[in-house]
């Protein structure tokens, strides 16, 4: 297998409206429903084959700029903008290349495009993420392999030379570093990382609860579920955060084997942070969660936690970025200040995602100190955009990841039944048929990834079982 070199004819977008079950709360922010974006990009190789491939992100808002004057619609409409300028780029790009060279070709011609209309960095990132995702889907289909394999066999064209990406990784086999992972997902499961939100219900069901027989408290949960690694949401209070972990400690000690906590920016410095820490080191009734926790995930906000230097606090336990993590060079700015852990989600790109993982390895090696990768979720949903993230998870050969988006949404319930029947077939040992609808399989805690080991980037046929007539919006 080698890198294949295209041009990229056509690349569309069409959108479908996700209602919520429950309301998802982190940080300040409240999601009840917001749109999920699908694009399909359409290539031309040197040989005159043609191939199409397709990918899907939630566009959740006030995640990716949570100035609090802009409406949860302008952020809609901020992705959008996103999206436009990296059909734009990816399009009006006549010359032949690899995956990855497109990408690299016009990586900061987006950024800086973004900046003149006054979008952030991550937000800048959703465009290329989400095209990405379908260019590489589409050259997946046009070798006939599946993602595991395509990768480690550098099939995107992964070169750092001349393009001044990651340039602290020019010394670096990437080559030997691809070819190390798993060729395939067969046999792999992967723990379901569960998240509780701030205003999620512990025990028993709040009033108003949907009674659509799925969990509504954590405690069902568990018990529907078999989780026994968990994502707790801080809210920026030390002392109320402390006490809801109490809480949630009571209803999950006896299951649960990691922990990880996750601040969405919400503590205002390091010393507001590290007043929390105190309480949780002394705290004995949050003494079971001490033990278990795995990370802090981006505590401060991202306007200053890169210039925060906070490695008197790492060792004490190990820190995160997630949102901060909005450029390809954003891991070594954040090393540098004591952060040894970045998230992985696709809306920021696989492509960083490798990269640090890359970087990961390399300074580990170095150092002897761990640096770390951990998958994240932003509400991905059944279908293609849970497919291709637990792909990416799974072959970067992590042993859990944040899964959310079947908890908080109904499954497919809001596609069509050709649908929902399509990627049921299509994926039987992912999906299930439960509560009237076509939804994750989660047994024991785990997701069997055995069945992404199909044709194309985790879709198994050009166009991903995706009813693309039943959806709005197409720009």
């Amino acid at each position: 297998m080698h890198a294949i070199r295209f041009v990229i004819e056509d690349i569309g977008f069409a959108e479908r409206d996700v209602t919520l079950r429950l309301p998802f709360r982190f940080g300040g922010a409240t999601v009840n429903a917001c749109p999920q974006a699908y694009a399909r990009a359409r290539i031309r190789l040197e040989d005159g084959r043609m191939a199409t491939g397709c990918a899907a992100e939630m566009m959740i808002p006030k995640w990716f700029d949570k100035r609090p004057e802009l409406t949860q619609e302008r952020n809609f409409e901020q992705l959008r903008e996103a999206l436009s300028l990296a059909r734009e780029a990816y399009v009006s790009d006549a010359g032949p290349d690899t995956a990855w060279g497109h990408f690299a070709r016009h990586y900061r011609a987006i950024h800086a495009a973004a900046v003149r209309r006054g979008l952030p960095p991550l937000v800048a990132s959703y465009g290329p993420a989400l095209v990405d995702r379908a260019v590489f889907d589409a050259v997946c289909h046009a070798l006939g392999t599946g993602f595991a394999a395509a990768l480690s066999a550098n099939a995107a064209g992964m070169r750092l030379a001349g393009t001044g990406l990651a340039d602290d990784l020019l010394d670096f086999d990437l080559d030997a570093f691809l070819a190390a992972h798993p060729a395939s997902l067969a046999g792999r499961r992967i723990a379901a990382r569960h998240t509780v939100g701030l205003v999620d219900a512990l025990v028993e069901p709040r009033p108003g609860a949907p009674d659509d027989g799925l969990p509504v408290s954590l405690a069902q949960a568990v018990v529907r579920y078999g989780h026994r690694h968990f994502k707790l949401k801080l809210g920026g209070d030390a002392q109320a955060d402390a006490r809801r972990l109490a809480e949630i400690v009571l209803v999950i000690r006896d299951v649960m084997t990691v922990v990880t906590l996750d601040g969405n920016e919400q503590y205002r410095d390091a010393a507001h942070l590290a007043g929390f820490l105190d309480l949780l080191e002394r705290d004995p009734a949050l003494a079971p969660l001490r033990t278990r926790l795995a990370f802090i995930e981006q505590p401060l906000a991202r306007a200053r936690a890169l210039d925060t230097d906070v490695s008197t606090l790492s060792p004490r336990v190990p820190l995160l970025i997630d949102e901060s993590d909005a450029t390809i060079d954003a891991f070594p700015r954040a090393r540098a200040v004591g952060y040894t852990g970045v998230s992985s989600k696709s809306c920021k790109g696989f492509y960083k995602s490798v990269l640090n993982a890359a970087r990961c390895a390399a300074w580990s090696r170095d150092t002897g100190r761990t640096h770390f990768l951990s998958g994240e979720d932003l509400t991905m949903q059944a279908g293609l955009g849970v497919q291709q993230d637990l792909a990416l998870a799974g072959w970067l050969g992590l042993a859990h990841v944040e899964r959310n988006g079947h908890h908080y949404v109904n499954g497919l319930a809001a596609a069509p039944r050709a649908e929902q029947q399509g990627f049921l077939a299509g994926f039987p040992t992912l999906y299930e048929h439960s509560d009237g609808a076509v939804r994750l399989r989660i047994e024991d805690g785990g997701i069997d990834l055995s069945g992404l080991d199909r044709a194309g980037f985790a879709t198994g046929v050009a166009g991903g079982h995706v009813s693309w007539d039943a959806m709005r919006s197409v720009y």
